[in-house]
């Protein structure tokens, strides 16, 4: 099903969090690899990551099943090298095996989770690693939401989430089972952007970039407060 793809323009407010959490954690990423490695993203989204990451690594791939999606990453990137191929993640399949998978806020939209979870793991070399990025319900902002009478509950989906295809929201303990439960090994888990009011106050309280990169900084440490949760995984029969 194709998203709607006004919700991905700049003008949107919640362009604001796109903005820091999308151009943040693939250079947190990118910080603990090496160019020379194979990577494989799934989703194309905003397009940020997928510019930034074709810039880095020596092959790129990005697999999005939304044409529309493809069509204004390629306007608004013209020259970007990656290999973008449009096929729904549970339908591709390749002998290829690779060093990185990236599944960048993924999850939250496809129906079995799992599933691509256990598929993908398999297209992993043997010391390669998965890096999952999830929205986290139990954000700080949205822990004060829900006590405020903002949200009725901390896993409630908004009507932008829904725009957005959004199926669920994620909390480090669930997305650590799903991890476990898929043969994966968490060997790293940080938090991305530590929020503590709603977008509307944020943009109010105009803070300044150094604000910003301390909230990103201070919110690894704490991915169960975090807007979003990073993970770092490997398959579980291999060393680390």
């Amino acid at each position: 099903m194709e998203q709607d793809l006004d919700v991905y323009k700049e003008s949107n407010i919640y362009e604001y969090d796109n903005n820091i959490m999308m151009h943040y954690y693939p250079q947190r990423v990118i910080s603990l690899t090496n160019s020379r490695n194979t990577c494989l993203e799934l989703g194309i989204g905003h397009g940020y990551t997928t510019e930034i990451f074709s810039r880095y690594f020596c092959r790129h791939i990005a697999l999005d099943g939304d044409r529309g999606i493809i069509s204004r990453f390629k306007e608004k990137f013209p020259d970007v090298k990656t290999e973008i191929i449009e096929t729904y993640f549970e339908a591709w399949d390749t002998e290829e095996a690779f060093d990185l998978i990236i599944m960048g806020f993924v999850l939250e939209h496809v129906e079995d989770p799992q599933a691509i979870l256990n598929k993908y793991k398999e297209l992993l070399k043997e010391n390669g690693r998965i890096f999952i990025t999830v929205p986290n319900a139990e954000a700080l902002n949205r822990r004060v939401g829900k006590e405020a009478g903002l949200l009725q509950a901390l896993d409630a989906l908004s009507d932008h989430d829904k725009r957005l295809g959004h199926k669920r929201y994620y909390t480090l303990k669930n997305i650590l089972e799903e991890c476990r439960n898929a043969g994966l090994k968490v060997v790293r888990q940080e938090g991305i952007f530590l929020k503590p009011l709603t977008t509307k106050q944020m943009l109010k309280m105009e803070f300044s970039e150094e604000v910003i990169k301390g909230f990103l900084a201070v919110g690894r440490e704490y991915p169960e407060l975090s807007l979003g949760i990073l993970l770092e995984a490997v398959r579980d029969n291999y060393k680390t």
